[in-house]
């Protein structure tokens, strides 16, 4: 993923039962985090057509 400019912070795959309900409330919460330290993707976020004109110029 990191080939394609994905940070390793973004994505996390683990295996949990549908019983262990415990587990995926603590693997949401940690993988939630983990996102939201790292902060928005800049090549993912659009800016405004007039920012991009004023870049131009």
């Amino acid at each position: 993923m990191e080939y394609m400019g994905i940070e390793p912070g973004r994505i996390h795959f683990s295996w949990i039962s549908s019983a262990e309900a415990t587990k995926f409330v603590d693997v949401v919460n940690e993988v939630t985090s983990t996102v939201k330290a790292l902060g928005p993707r800049k090549s993912f976020v659009k800016t405004p057509l007039t920012t991009a004109k004023n870049k131009a110029a």
